[in-house]
């Protein structure tokens, strides 16, 4: 990087004892009614709340002496909103250590404020499964509801998580800072430099106390912050001041977000008459300046959105605070598309193509995709090897470096996939048209093709630009009913159209032998070492004429993903040691650091207190432990899922580099692929990395002039593409959330088993098992006589007594501990998207009849 910084990524945590709580609900200071008793002790002069930013020349000599922090530890906490400084989420800063007197303490049992968002996680996606689910929208008029299947992308598996949920936050230069998420109550949060999540509170995963070194903010070197946010109109307090006159008070709904002054001019006619009309109307506001002697900003209105908790105005607010471009092209780079209409390849192309249109060459992609980026091919050979193909779309055709389509696509960097709709990085005729694998349509496609034994040993490869004609658009569905049926045939009416050159029994032939090569190269992955967290992934049902959820499952992960997977895989590594073996200085790759240190070995105490032999030595190893640790009866299945989800709080984000910018080359390695050569080329309609990794391979096999990119300018587009791919992660986890508080709203209350994976004074976590979110079940929302915390041995412990039901029954008693299994029901609260948790009591109608009991290990590969 040209400078050094930190990132301040601000995310939810809780409030340990110790933490100030000078600010206002919404961690911006009181509210205007409080400022008599701020400004008590001054007379006639506006105290500073806030620190003057040092000077550009000052931040650079104390960096160089140190006093700065520029590398850091990854484990400083930054505590409360004046530390922070007017510092927002995703922000570039410098930070200078306090005095060591001064550091905080943290009692993790303490932290009952924090709330369930606090477990989010930003899995790195290579952890997880290649095409995840998108969710779901009933179809066509006729149809029945079905599945949209997201194509989260092939890096899913990458960084070994099964699902994504809040950013981790890399840790070369960067500062993480974190505060409470959208919805919640308290503000004066800690912040820490490596606990993105809430791991360093969590008394599930921390010593008795621990000794946190604290900083604050002095200079922010970048806001990358958005500065908009969602909110309310709400009038001034106090109606005699001259502010009232002037202002409106704008609250966010992400209370990382000060309170803002706006103009009255900005509002609607009618609000100072009429404010009780815009109680429920959401706007969007801009900060343009945040004084040091104010505890709130000052901004503009920029829009009103519409009705809060509808789907299309809070989806809009979503992709305005994170900074998504989802308008309309422009007709600048609309002029850079094909014209002439419908396009064909010109001639001259095929000559300097590899041509492959006879090769039996198809498709495996959620039902629904219309951006289908690659295509798979498998040919026998004589000798009893087979000549696998990893077709992908040529997208930099299309995308002439340099000119307006090229600067868009840069600039969004990723397609963004929300719960009912994508917002696609390039435009539609070529993301769902001309680059689109569609079947029985000549294509332009970027080829790997390699010479494999059935055991995915490696005997040739080539790479190559290439024509193909995909014969047959299969599903997931489908692919999966030829895995199951290795010797029926399948019924033409169950399988898509298939081109005449190519019968379904070749491409259902072709389906098994991928398969078989399939589990060969992923057992081989596991022998030397990959890890992979699969996590709970929620798919929607949508209805096609409300576009409400109907209804939502839990995603599985079948043999059809993995095939893809592996072979997304082998393709990407492939073309990481092409393009660094060519252009060792200049090429794009993709790293994942190991665990953060501190949140991993609270992680190993956590995992000694329980009595579980977990082995947290490697990638490998904990893989191992994951997988042979745990039996396969539905509790032990559970608490493997609880386990999983603790495992995935420590792991870092994967990010994008160029290899000339970093120099040791160890931290190019890939912690959870365990590879030390690892790329992205398999995606590139919906990410603008595998665009540029398309280019470099196109230069390194001579097909043109290396991209006009010196090793700095690349790493800064890598930094680019890994902020806009946080964004867009973030979004998407909101669009979940947006929809299933929805769902919760129009179909609950909803009922499901959960396991607890955290237990604090007067509330406890859960895991939710049928949904997979994570909630906190507060004891002052129970009937209860008392509740009593207590710890046996290290482990927390809740007694809770429940009310009896008629006078004549015995209060009941219930113990509830980490992995306690327990029933919970789901209920709409009367705020807009929000719902909370409540335990059902002891020995009403059971959902599992599961005792939590310890079962005999049934040690065995990945399911």
């Amino acid at each position: 990087m040209s400078h050094p910084d930190c990132r301040l990524n601000l995310r939810p945590l809780g409030t340990p004892r110790g933490v100030s709580s000078v600010v206002g609900p919404h961690g911006v200071g009181a509210s205007p009614g409080d400022k008599k008793s701020k400004n008590k002790s001054i007379r006639g002069k506006k105290k500073s709340i806030f620190e003057t930013y040092m000077s550009k020349e000052d931040i650079s000599e104390g960096l160089k002496r140190g006093t700065l922090i520029q590398d850091g530890d990854r484990d400083i906490f930054i505590d409360g909103v004046v530390a922070r400084n007017r510092a927002l989420n995703g922000d570039l800063v410098v930070v200078r250590l306090l005095p060591e007197e001064q550091w905080k303490v943290i009692k993790p049992e303490s932290n009952d404020k924090e709330t369930e968002g606090a477990y989010e996680l930003d899995l790195p996606e290579e952890l997880c499964g290649s095409h995840l689910p998108q969710q779901s929208v009933k179809g066509y008029n006729d149809s029945p509801d079905v599945i949209i299947e997201a194509q989260f992308d092939d890096s899913d598996s990458e960084d070994g998580h099964g699902n994504t949920q809040n950013v981790l936050v890399d840790g070369v230069k960067k500062l993480s800072v974190c505060v409470h998420d959208k919805g919640k109550e308290d503000s004066d949060t800690p912040v820490t430099k490596d606990e993105s999540t809430s791991m360093s509170q969590d008394p599930r995963a921390l010593p008795e106390k621990s000794l946190q070194r604290s900083a604050k903010v002095v200079y922010i070197l970048e806001k990358k912050h958005s500065r908009a946010a969602t909110g309310f109109l709400k009038l001034l307090a106090d109606k005699n001041s001259e502010l009232f006159r002037k202002y409106a008070l704008f609250s966010p709904s992400d209370h990382r977000v000060p309170r803002i002054y706006v103009p009255l001019k900005d509002c609607p006619q009618d609000f100072v008459t009429r404010p009780k009309d815009y109680a429920n109307t959401l706007f969007i506001c801009r900060i343009v300046d945040w004084k040091e002697d104010s505890n709130f900003a000052l901004g503009q209105l920029a829009k009103s959105l519409g009705q809060a908790g509808e789907i299309e105005p809070e989806t809009e607010g979503i992709l305005t605070e994170y900074g998504v471009d989802f308008s309309d092209f422009s007709s600048e780079v609309l002029d850079c598309l094909p014209q002439g209409l419908p396009w064909t390849i010109p001639p001259e192309e095929f000559s300097k193509r590899r041509d492959l249109r006879k090769d039996c060459i198809f498709t495996i992609d959620p039902s629904t995709a219309r951006d289908l980026d690659d295509a798979l091919s498998c040919k026998p050979l004589a000798d009893g090897n087979f000549e696998v193909g990893v077709h992908i779309a040529d997208v930099s055709y299309f995308v002439p470096e340099g000119s307006p389509l090229d600067k868009v696509a840069a600039e969004r960097a990723t397609s963004v996939y929300l719960v009912q709709k994508v917002v696609p990085m390039l435009p539609r005729l070529l993301c769902e048209e001309l680059c689109s694998l569609h079947p029985m349509t000549d294509k332009l496609t970027f080829s790997v093709i390699w010479t494999l034994t059935p055991e995915g040993k490696i005997l040739r490869e080539w790479f190559g630009r290439t024509v193909i004609r995909s014969c047959t658009k299969l599903s997931y569905e489908h692919a999966q009913s030829m895995i199951e049926s290795p010797t029926e045939k399948i019924p033409e009416k169950e399988l898509p159209p298939i081109s005449p050159e190519h019968t379904s029994e070749e491409v259902h032939r072709a389906v098994l032998n991928l398969h078989g090569i399939a589990k060969e190269l992923r057992k081989q992955r596991f022998v030397d070492g990959a890890l992979r967290l699969d996590q709970l992934k929620l798919a929607f049902t949508l209805d096609h004429e409300t576009g409400l959820p109907q209804g939502c499952h839990i995603y599985e992960y079948r043999d059809s993903n993995k095939l893809v997977e592996e072979f997304m895989l082998l393709a990407n590594m492939a073309v990481a040691h092409k393009t660094h073996r060519t252009f060792p200085e200049r090429t794009l790759l993709r790293r994942h650091p190991p665990p953060q240190t501190k949140m991993l070995n609270d992680l190993v105490e956590f995992c000694e207190q329980m009595g579980l032999p977990m082995d947290f030595s490697s990638a490998g190893a904990l893989n191992k432990s994951l997988t042979e640790t745990f039996g396969d009866d539905k509790y032990s299945l559970a608490r493997k899922e609880v386990l999983t989800n603790m495992c995935s709080r420590p792991m870092q984000m994967a990010l994008y580099f160029c290899s000339g910018v970093l120099q040791d080359q160890t931290q190019f390695r890939h912690y959870a692929l365990n590879v030390p050569l690892y790329t992205h080329f398999t995606s590139p309609i919906r990410r603008f990395a595998d665009v540029l990794v398309h280019r470099l391979l196109a230069a390194a096999l001579g097909y043109g002039e290396l991209p006009d990119l010196e090793p700095e300018a690349l790493q800064k587009q890598a930094d680019h593409c890994n902020d806009r791919r946080m964004a867009s992660k973030r979004v998407q986890e909101l669009s979940t959330g947006l929809f299933f508080a929805i769902l919760v709203k129009e179909s609950g209350p909803l009922e499901s088993e959960a396991m607890v994976l955290g237990v604090l004074n007067q509330a406890f976590d859960v895991l939710v098992l049928r949904y997979g979110v994570q909630k906190r079940v507060y004891c002052n929302a129970l009937p209860l006589q008392s509740h009593h915390f207590q710890k046996v041995g290290k482990k927390p412990e809740l007694t809770l007594v429940w009310e009896p039901e008629d006078t004549e029954q015995e209060p009941v008693q219930q113990v509830v501990t980490i992995f306690s299994l327990v029933e919970v029901v789901l209920q709409a609260e009367t705020a807009a998207l929000k719902y909370s948790a409540l335990l059902k009591r002891p020995g009403t109608n059971g959902l599992l009849g599961l005792q939590n009991k310890e079962e005999p290990d049934a040690g065995g590969p990945e399911a």
